[in-house]
């Protein structure tokens, strides 16, 4: 089965230069908006697909400059006895090194042998499609590809509109799933004139076997189809390539089908035709699809199998997606100066863990991994407040996303961020300090670039929000702790982390007789709202509504040292 093993774009829209190995399997690209996803699927589907020509025009070329030729090169392995013919392309063929992913000049038996095809658009916008190897052009040899093995080679691009698979066109999927073909005789055109019922029949009985896969695949993806029939298609008009197309058991052309349907039951019918058709392009996969339809529809394209089924070359922006995909197959498409490159998210257990529990990560600029779900909360609460009542741009308008590092221990936390950082995010790390990081850790963090956010030595989150912040704050602090889990085990954690010596009632006696809350009293109240099973306020939820609605409108007469925390926290968020 054909697959690309490697791709070069120079000087195509937004993409100067590009070099990628992809996988045999699933490629998701993923990364920040406008950052060349598509040009990549774009650039694929022009190279391979089946076409006689194309229109370009000068915004097709990088930063307008058409003295700079479009150059599209992919090279295929896997390729078919035909494609390997001595006879027709022997001076084309090359060799693609598995163990070191580069194409070499020559085959050999101990490599795999590949083809290369390169599309090449000059000034003059006509696209000239022609195979490459480097004794060729030392030759003078030119030629393309056989025009039947560019059918057998073309991609099928699963967008937004399907009718052009959904019919018995030229280049139909349908075409792929078995050998039978339609007559386009007197039947046929009787059926055009009298009625596509009667041709129904006729189609039908010609068509058995396709009409079987497609139902088959239909009814396993939940597509509703019912029984699949092959009538004529009243929008067409005339009796052509094209004029025959699926039917549902009412009648129904399939092209009607909503978008979503339409797209998960060509996926389902690509992988059946996978024996002909190895390569698919779907941008942006969630589109039209409900998430329980969408996991079925990358199951259908072989998210989940070990034998790759499909080459497929995808993008989202869907946490759904990246859920059911593995790191090793999604690849991070960054712009690097004049240079493009795709890195694959690896499946460390750390990028694995992100992926499960905070997918938004990977689809972001800027990431800020907390060590818990205290410091996710109280930094979504600071956000909302500034955006709320000042007016401020939120972190999320700006690209960021946060990733909770599960609260264990403050290496974890750096761990997940410097894997972020090393893919190329813009990462700031932020722990408590009330344990010490591994030292060698935290001179990997600094040689990577990543950012570290930390309190002052010795205390935790609790610790600096019970010392720091005004009396009026505490007041807060301590009745939203007793509506959240009730005054008995306020108390009890009180009595607790003092061995016994003070009670809730004395601290609120106290505060009455005196005004204030003593130093020792905010100490003790620090250390008893971190109780580690059952925190004052551990969840995301609860500090979101500590910083929200109390550090934020009392943070102008906090302690100064807390200030500056908050001050960085907020500004490094912000510079995305």
């Amino acid at each position: 089965m054909a697959r690309i093993r490697r791709l070069e774009i120079r000087n195509f829209r937004s993409i100067k230069k590009l070099d990628w190995a992809p996988s045999a399997g699933i490629n998701c690209l993923i990364g920040p908006g406008d950052n060349g996803k598509s040009t990549i699927l774009d650039a694929i589907d022009l190279c391979l697909g089946a076409r006689r020509s194309v229109g370009f025009a000068d915004t097709d070329f990088y930063g307008l400059v058409v003295t700079e030729p479009i150059e599209i090169t992919i090279t295929l392995g896997g390729l078919s006895d035909e494609l390997l013919s001595l006879e027709v392309y022997g001076e084309f063929l090359r060799g693609h090194n598995a163990a070191t992913g580069q194409i070499e000049p020559e085959p050999r038996a101990d490599i795999e042998t590949a083809l290369t095809v390169r599309l090449e658009v000059g000034a003059d916008l006509e696209p000239s499609w022609q195979l490459y190897s480097e004794r060729a052009k030392e030759q003078g040899l030119e030629r393309g590809l056989a025009w039947k093995h560019r059918a057998a080679l073309a991609p099928a691009r699963i967008g937004n509109y399907a009718s052009t698979h959904l019919s018995w066109s030229r280049n139909s999927v349908l075409n792929k799933l078995t050998d039978e073909r339609p007559e386009l005789g007197a039947e046929l055109a009787s059926a055009a004139r009298d009625a596509r019922t009667a041709f129904g029949n006729q189609a039908g009985a010609q068509l058995a076997e396709t009409l079987q896969v497609v139902t088959r695949i239909a009814a396993g993806l939940g597509v509703p189809v019912g029984e699949a029939q092959a009538m004529l298609d009243a929008h067409a008009v005339s009796v052509s390539d094209g004029a025959i197309g699926l039917h549902s058991e009412s009648g129904i052309p399939l092209r009607l089908l909503g978008t979503g349907s339409a797209r998960l039951l060509m996926a389902g019918l690509q992988r059946e035709a996978a024996q002909a058709a190895t390569i698919a392009l779907l941008d942006e996969v969630e589109f039209g699809l409900e998430p329980h339809r969408l996991k079925r529809l990358l199951d259908s394209m072989g998210a989940k199998a070990t034998n790759h089924p499909l080459q497929v070359f995808m993008t989202t922006h869907s946490p759904v997606a990246l859920r059911e995909l593995s790191g090793g197959q999604l690849f991070i498409v960054r712009c690097e100066g004049e240079r493009h490159v795709v890195r694959p998210a690896g499946v460390a257990d750390e990028i694995q863990g992100i992926l499960r529990t905070d997918p938004e990560a990977f689809l972001a600029k800027s990431i800020l991994v907390c060590e818990g779900a205290s410091e996710v909360g109280l930094a979504r609460g600071l956000d909302q407040y500034g955006v709320e009542d000042h007016n401020q741009t939120s972190f999320f308008a700006l690209g960021g996303a946060y990733v909770n590092a599960g609260g264990s221990t403050p290496d974890l936390c750096l761990e997940k961020a410097v894997v972020m950082r090393r893919l190329g995010y813009n990462v700031t790390a932020f722990i408590d300090a009330d344990k010490a990081p591994t030292p060698a850790l935290l001179e990997t963090l600094a040689v990577q670039g990543v950012t570290l956010l930390t309190w002052r030595a010795g205390r935790a989150l609790e610790d600096e929000l019970f010392i720091c912040m005004t009396d009026a704050a505490i007041d807060s602090l301590l009745s939203y702790a007793v509506e959240r889990i009730g005054r008995e085990d306020v108390a009890a954690h009180i009595r607790s982390k003092s061995e016994g010596h003070r009670t809730l009632e004395a601290i609120e006696a106290e505060r009455a007789a005196q005004g204030v809350y003593p130093m020792a009293t905010r100490e003790l109240l620090g250390r008893a709202a971190r109780v580690s099973r059952n925190g004052w306020f551990k969840s995301v939820s609860a500090y979101q509504h500590v910083g929200r609605s109390i550090v934020g409108p009392n943070l102008q007469n906090a302690e100064a040292g807390f200030v500056e925390v908050i001050n960085r926290l907020w500004a490094l968020n912000h510079a995305a």
